[in-house]
Formats: C-alpha cells, structure tokens, sequence
C-alpha cells in the first residue's frame, strides 16, 4: 500500500513539474523572442523572425530612445508612479494604522467601507471620474493622474496594511506611550519600522499596478509629451506600423520590461517573506 502510495505521489509531482515547465516555456519564450527581435535589423524581421540576428543592432535601442520618444514615456511613467506610491502611503499607512490599532465607533464599518472599494474597478467609473477631472480642470496633467492612481488603489493597499499591522503586538505600542511617545511619534518609530515587509509588498503590488496602467492615462492624459510608457507604445506600435521601423518597436518594448524584471529580481524574496508574514490576513 505504501508503496502504491509513493509511486502515486511521485507520478503526481513529475507531472506537476512537467506542467510547470510548460508553463514556464510558454511565459519566457515571447520575453526571449522579443529581445532577440529588439537587435535585428528591420529586414532580419520581416524575412526571418525566428531565427537569431545576423549581427546585433544595438542602435536600435538609441533609436527607440531618441526617435520613438521612448526615453520621455520612461521619464513620465517614472515620475507617475514614484509620486503615485508616495501619496498612496502617506494615505494608506495612518489610515491602516488607526483602523487595525484603535477601537472606536464607526471602526467596522470603515474598514467594510475599505473593504467595498476592492470591488470597485477604475474602469467602472470612468465616465464620473473624466467628468470630475475636466470640471476641476485638472486634465492632461501627471500630477493630477499621480493622486487619481493613488486613491483608486488605496483600498487594497489598506487592506493588505491592516493585515500586518494587526499582527504586531500591543506591548511595543505600550512601551512606546511609558516612554511619553504620542500617537503620530508612535506610528513613526514604531509601527512603519515593525510593518516595514508589509509596506514593501504593498508597494511592489501598486508599482506593478501604476506602472502598467493603461485606460486612465489613455483618457486624462492627451499631450504626446506627457503619456506614460503603456499609452505611449501604444502609439508607437500605430506609427512604427507604417513607418515599418519594426526593430525600434521592439527595443522599445525591452526597454520598458527592463525596469520590472529588475525590480522584480531584487524584491520577490521581500515580496515573498511579506506575504508569508500575514499581509493577506483580514
């Protein structure tokens, strides 16, 4: 029986394992695909794409920045999503704090308040939001998109924090008011320091997010000059279509995955222990 057992499991995880590889295969190729199509030549494209390059067209990359204007929508997305999580945190982190910390009237029926806000897609609203942002004449600005980023994602960010929060104990809190620490020296020197892996997962979660986003950008935003990376290759992948400057296309394409694979590298142990520490639990 035991050993109907070990080969029924062993089955099971080299099936798994083929299932995962498959899976892997399907996830890396176009990645791989895409950065061998970023040094062809335009010709090497059309006529051959599945093959490798003949010699690498690193100009391609320069072309990209300098031509295609990818090098602003970097600048732009940048610049949208640093200011996009600085304004979600300082919101996110007292607001967690109070609701996971404090009793009091209300308390509940704040946090189910958050809680609803998870079912509310920013595509959902669209139309009201547009409309709110053209009445206070605050389209076609990155500003603007900045703190619309921040507050349609403030919800979930509030969710994953009280999680964390609610885990650290009482007794640091205490120690903190013995020592004449207030409320606000509390949360500084003590809660953000002990949610600290909280507020890490947190904020890879809305950089992908911010980073990625395309339907708001696409309609507060007008200006060539001031689109972010998704809006931006999308009007490029329109132009280079005619312009048949293919490799371009694809550079460009590299140099906007570049910043997340990174990221992604150096953070999804921090991401992972984050998650193992309680940043789910309600």
């Amino acid at each position: 029986m035991n050993k109907k057992v070990k080969l029924s499991s062993k089955i099971t995880r080299i099936v798994l394992r083929i299932i995962l590889l498959c899976l892997t295969i399907i996830m890396i190729y176009p990645l791989v695909w895409n950065i061998i199509a970023s040094l062809k030549s335009n010709e090497e494209i059309l006529e051959s794409p599945w093959t490798l390059p003949m010699e690498l067209h690193f100009e391609n990359f320069v072309r990209a920045f300098t031509e295609a204007n990818i090098g602003g929508y970097v600048f732009n997305s940048i610049f949208v999503t640093v200011l996009s999580l600085i304004i979600m945190l300082i919101l996110a982190i007292p607001a967690s704090y109070v609701i996971a910390r404090f009793h009091f009237p209300g308390r509940k029926f704040l946090h189910n308040f958050f809680l609803a806000g998870l079912f509310i897609q920013p595509i959902l609203i669209m139309v009201p939001l547009f409309l709110l942002v053209n009445d206070l004449k605050m389209t076609d600005n990155i500003f603007s998109l900045s703190i619309i980023y921040a507050i349609t994602n403030i919800s979930f960010s509030i969710y994953l924090l009280i999680g964390f929060m609610k885990t650290i104990p009482k007794e640091y809190e205490e120690a903190a008011r013995i020592d004449g620490c207030g409320y606000i020296s509390t949360l500084i020197r003590i809660i953000i320091p002990l949610a600290k892996p909280g507020i890490i997962t947190v904020s890879i979660f809305n950089f992908f997010t911010f980073w990625n986003e395309y339907a708001l950008a696409l309609v507060l935003i007008t200006s060539d000059e001031k689109k972010t990376i998704p809006v931006g290759l999308v009007n490029l992948m329109e132009v280079q279509r005619y312009a048949t400057d293919w490799s371009a296309l694809f550079a460009g394409l590299v140099i906007v995955l570049i910043p997340t694979v990174v990221i992604y590298v150096l953070v999804h142990r921090k991401l992972t222990e984050g998650m193992m520490m309680g940043g789910i639990k309600g």
